[in-house]
């Protein structure tokens, strides 16, 4: 193993990845037993490992720095060579499907690989090749557009994270100050926002219309999996959040507002929790990340060991810079079993959430995919893979004195309300994507429209202070799923949900539910979402009640710890 800046990247070559699929279709017809065609599925498993490790690589490399010509372009290359391959993936899937072996497949690897397969098989053909290569440039316009623009703000260059540090600070007028600077940066690049959006929008419902589909929405639901549970399905979740979750944090921002001695809470006041100030992580970058070695060696052997991994080969690039791509992720490079750790520091609390939001993802991969044998099933859909993150997040609560010193109490209780908070947030999303692919012929105005009803109707708390781009519904397009992983939202919602559960349970049974969220993690996606909510013994979101149940006790917490 080495480390990151070591690994070494060249053009996969994609004639020899063409060359093993044509061969491999030939082959497993031709394999008298299950043995040679489990040996034939692990060979063209590695060399599709060691090409996704490469496109990680420059993923990665592009992403810490959207300006750089190179990776840039190499990104350019591997998508469209990914998607000219889609004939030979397509063939090699429907081989498998069709294969006389697939029951012995099934036996060994569980069903949820061929359920994986066979969605594929209806949402990715060479049909729509063009589609998928226009949509791949349109998303990294997207990232540089988002990426590159910057302010100056108070004689610092900042870019949209580094205002929102601004947006903590406890002299209001710097907040407000900030706040129309981060809204103006926006205004400033939403024509060009807008206009990507409005035909990547248009290139997806044109997949589904040539995939046989009746609407996008249905064809990005069996994109992602999501198996077991439908469009309605989300809509009486999101009826659920807004019964119950909006009410809820209606009355904490009450609270908030009585807390700041303010006679309106106004959006830029939102993220400051106490007058005296948030809470802040001390120590640099490095400081950090020992302190977090710190915590998961004291955690779990299991975490010990992944940490250590990550440190000693220096997985992470985590401190914000100029032409960065903005937000936080975790991706793998299967050849090497190795997580990464992307983000943007900011000097906020968010920084220590990532050492447990990210690395929570992270923590998963790096147990999975030392177990299981099946790379497409290390992963699961994004409904368990963001339980596995938010979940850490709350079992890393006793060593946050670490990271927050004598204010540690402040920062347990502001996350605490920023993870009930953002719950609304979240299922506005995900019905604004709902409504736009139902009615994908809407301007960008008609867009911003809905998106302020659907705010008001989950979040009637949210003021603007006047700000016209944002009163007219600019708001939505701050979030970048929308762009890059369409529908990809609801879930941080149900795995919310799901963390809470293993929240109550760590404050009764710490032991017992640091078992069942580490069974959660060494499944991986070798289920289906409801069985792999058995597996962690969680209750399913979906069920009436089971909102209200995972959330009362941190309304409870929240009222101790805030209410004056």
């Amino acid at each position: 193993m080495i480390k990151f800046s070591e690994m070494p990247y060249e053009r996969p070559d994609i004639d020899n990845l063409k060359a093993t699929l044509e061969n491999a279709v030939t082959q497993l017809a031709a394999a008298k037993n299950y043995q040679d065609a489990r040996k034939l599925f692990f060979d063209v498993q590695e060399r599709r490992d060691a090409v996704s490790t490469l496109f990680s690589i420059a993923y990665v490399r592009n992403t810490m720095d959207t300006t750089d010509v190179y990776y840039d372009g190499e990104i350019r290359w591997l998508r469209e060579q990914m998607a000219r391959m889609t004939p030979l993936n397509t063939a090699w899937e429907k081989a498998l499907t069709e294969s006389p072996f697939r029951r012995e497949f099934e036996n060994e690897f569980g069903t949820q690989l061929f359920r994986l397969l066979d969605a594929e098989l209806l949402t990715e053909n060479e049909k729509i090749v063009q589609e998928i290569i226009r949509e791949g440039e349109l998303t990294q316009q997207y990232r540089k557009t988002a990426a590159q623009a910057a302010v100056d703000f108070r004689g610092e260059q900042c870019n949209f994270y580094g205002l929102l540090k601004h947006m903590e600070s406890t002299d209001r007028e710097e907040r407000k100050e900030a706040f129309r600077a981060w809204a103006a940066l926006y205004e400033k690049i939403s024509p060009e926002l807008d206009a990507q959006y409005s035909e990547l929008v248009q290139i997806r419902s044109e997949m589904a219309r040539k995939m046989g589909f009746p609407g996008y929405t249905e064809m990005a639901y069996l994109s992602r999996n999501r198996f077991d549970y439908t469009k309605e399905d989300a809509t009486a979740f999101r009826e659920q959040i807004r019964k119950i979750v909006t009410p809820a944090v209606a009355e904490i921002r009450e609270m908030q507002r009585k807390r700041l001695g303010l006679d309106k809470l106004r959006f830029y006041d939102e993220a400051l929790k106490f007058a005296g100030g948030n809470a802040l992580p001390i120590g640099t970058t490095d400081e950090l990340i020992d302190k977090a070695q710190k915590m998961y060696r004291e955690m779990s052997p299991e975490t010990g060991e992944f940490f250590d991994f990550m440190k000693e080969y220096r997985l992470f690039d985590l401190e914000t810079r100029p032409g960065k791509h903005m937000g936080g992720y975790m991706t793998r490079f299967p050849a090497y079993k190795a997580p990464f750790i992307f983000s943007n520091f900011n000097g906020t609390d968010a920084d220590a959430d990532v050492l447990t939001h990210e690395a929570g993802h992270a923590f998963q991969g790096y147990v999975a995919m030392r177990g299981i044998q099946v790379s497409r099933v290390s992963g699961s859909t994004s409904e368990i893979n963001e339980i596995h993150s938010m979940t850490m997040e709350h079992f890393a609560y006793p060593w946050m004195n670490l990271f927050f010193g004598d204010k540690t109490e402040e920062y347990l209780t502001s996350h605490l309300i920023g993870a009930l908070c953002s719950i609304p947030y979240l299922v506005s999303v995900d019905e604004f994507q709902h409504r736009v692919y139902d009615n994908p012929s809407m301007t960008a105005k008609e867009r911003r429209a809905v998106w302020r009803e659907i705010e008001k109707k989950y979040m009637p708390w949210r003021d603007y202070d006047g700000n016209e781009f944002l009163e007219e519904g600019g708001f939505w397009m701050q979030k970048q799923h929308i762009f890059l992983y369409p529908f990809y939202y609801i879930e941080y919602a149900l795995a919310q949900i799901c963390a809470f559960q293993y929240y109550g349970r760590m404050k009764e049974d710490r032991k017992a539910a640091w078992e069942d969220y580490l069974r959660l993690c060494r499944a991986g996606g070798t289920k289906g979402y409801f069985e792999l909510l058995e597996t962690g013994n969680l209750l399913n979101p979906f069920r009436e009640g089971t909102v209200q149940k995972s959330v009362d006790h941190v309304l409870k917490e929240i009222r101790e710890r805030y209410a004056e």
